[in-house]
């Protein structure tokens, strides 16, 4: 019988009392439970943050029954209770600062009815350390503070200066308070997507250690090739019979789309939660995690700081950037990063930089897709038919067809893009080969300014030299001259050599030409 999946539920309790599948990662969270005491970790959206914070609440609270037949359940002897103030700031639209005090207000209402002494004269932070510190003394215990996506206000707040400033200072005195109540406290964690260092909420807190990016919490929310084989075996196989694939056809599958993050350069692959869940529920593969975001203020960044979409596959950053978003007006990659649109693929000891690329799939094609109507032009105005008319095309050997269909892709370039020109024509025809090599094979290159690429299908093969105010028969001459075709001369399919020439002028390709190789 197929396993009943917790797709949109982030309560622990509710996800053992119902009998919900469970991956079990809590030998990992008695560990982080047990040596420390003030953490931050930050995961991409719907990766299980919440989760793992309703686990810990749980076991903080004492309750066994729910850990019975976990790892946790043979770990801890003693199962004190201790008091938790759980904060949740996921929940909410925050559009002025009434929103943030009123989220504050109504958290610290539900604890001071709780444990008493109203103090709502005080400003937040006052009242926060006040419970905190009667708390403590009343129950002769400390206090457990669970922080659930501590930086949304914020997040929803960029691009306003003036209101993220606001609840930067806000939530700063909030959190301050972890630290002056040190002697009262038992654990604190905070989660989110990014890290505001430099822009001071964390500027006080340096007594939180920062697991984002340590091996041994590498998959402490996700989930393993291990654990999914262990977990899921069976409705692999119930995924498999739908879809008419085999068990190995669709491992493969759920590992090209689903897996491929990592949180730490030496550690294993994790599958995206919120995808694998739903397509074992559904039994159908799908885009899941990207279809439940837009990117939106991601391209408008990407775009403000004239980032050069090449970099996508090979970028590379420090720990330190990776950990920060304070300089993605100019750098959007920490925030790709930590919004789960890159990860890690590898790491220079040398340079101490991590290498960075898309992680799989799903988040490859989806990004890629929704980068296509930003930055090219869509004449029908629906990107999906017009990337399928293209591939069809390209297929079908209809060379005058699918340039056309290209030269279309760059009409309305605006004008004030003519000093960036070069950049742009670069962006766009990376995000249409990009998306061709999901359907074909297509091996894109950039390398000082020349942009060449070879396109595979069936039964053609496309050499193709790209010049910017050049001439069209120029860079088919310099397909000929250095023989780009020739590791194809003994291949049996039909090659075609294609010189394009882009003119600053017209802003568009002026001409191309095409000639047979011959073997």
């Amino acid at each position: 019988m197929s396993k009943i999946y917790p797709v949109g539920i982030q309560s622990f309790e509710e996800i053992r009392k119902n009998h919900y599948c469970y991956v079990d990662k809590t030998e990992l969270i008695y560990q982080l439970a047990n040596s420390g005491k003030y953490y931050f970790l930050s995961r991409p959206r719907r990766f299980g943050k919440s989760l793992l914070i309703s686990t810990l609440e749980a076991y903080f609270s004492g309750k066994k029954e729910l850990f019975q037949g976990l790892a946790m359940e043979q770990l801890e002897k003693e199962w004190t209770a201790y008091p938790v103030l759980h904060l949740d700031l996921n929940a909410r639209r925050y559009e002025n600062e009434a929103s943030l005090y009123a989220i504050l207000n109504q958290h610290l209402e539900s604890w001071e009815a709780i444990y008493g002494d109203e103090k709502k004269d005080r400003a937040p932070e006052e009242r926060f350390a006040y419970l905190i510190e009667k708390i403590s003394r009343t129950t002769s215990k400390n206090v457990v503070v669970l922080v659930d996506e501590y930086d949304k206000p914020m997040l929803q707040a960029i691009g306003n200066e003036t209101l993220l400033c606001n609840y930067r200072n806000t939530l700063k005195a909030f959190y301050g308070v972890l630290k002056t109540c040190d002697k009262y406290l038992r654990f604190a964690l905070l989660t989110g997507v990014t890290k505001f260092s430099k822009v001071s909420v964390f500027s006080d807190l340096n007594n939180l250690e920062d697991i984002s990016l340590q091996a041994m919490y590498n998959n402490l929310c996700g989930i393993t090739e291990k654990e999914l084989s262990e977990v899921f075996a069976e409705d692999i196989q119930l995924l498999a019979d739908n879809n008419t694939q085999t068990y190995a056809e669709t491992c493969h599958q759920l590992k090209e789309w689903y897996d491929g993050y990592h949180f730490a350069y030496r550690s294993e692959d994790i599958y995206n939660p919120f995808s694998l869940l739903n397509a074992m529920k559904s039994r159908e593969f799908g885009s899941y995690w990207f279809e439940t975001g837009t990117p939106t203020f991601l391209v408008e960044l990407i775009k403000h700081s004239k980032y050069n979409l090449q970099r996508l596959t090979e970028e590379i950053a420090t720990a330190d950037s990776l950990g920060s978003i304070d300089t993605m007006e100019t750098n959007p990659v920490p925030i790709l990063y930590q919004s789960g649109y890159l990860t890690i693929k590898g790491y220079d000891k040398e340079f101490k930089v991590y290498k960075l690329g898309f992680p799989n799939k799903e988040v490859a094609e989806g990004f890629t897709r929704f980068l296509l109507p930003c930055y090219a032009y869509m004449p029908s105005g629906n990107p999906s038919f017009e990337l399928m008319c293209f591939v069809k095309e390209v297929r079908d050997g209809k060379i005058d067809a699918f340039m056309k269909r290209l030269q279309s892709f760059f009409t309305d370039t605006p004008y004030e893009l003519i000093r960036d020109l070069e950049l742009h024509y670069q962006n766009v025809l990376f995000i249409i080969f990009k998306l061709l090599g999901f359907y074909t094979q297509a091996e894109y290159h950039t390398s000082e300014g020349r942009i060449d690429l070879i396109v595979k299908t069936a039964q053609y093969i496309y050499v193709m030299e790209f010049k910017l105010d050049g001439s069209a028969e120029e860079a088919l001459k310099q397909i000929n001259d250095k023989q780009y075709a020739l590791p194809f001369a003994t291949d049996t399919r039909k090659v075609y050599k294609l010189g394009v020439n882009f003119s600053h002028r017209t802003r568009n390709i002026e001409k191309w030409v095409v000639e047979e190789a011959h073997s």
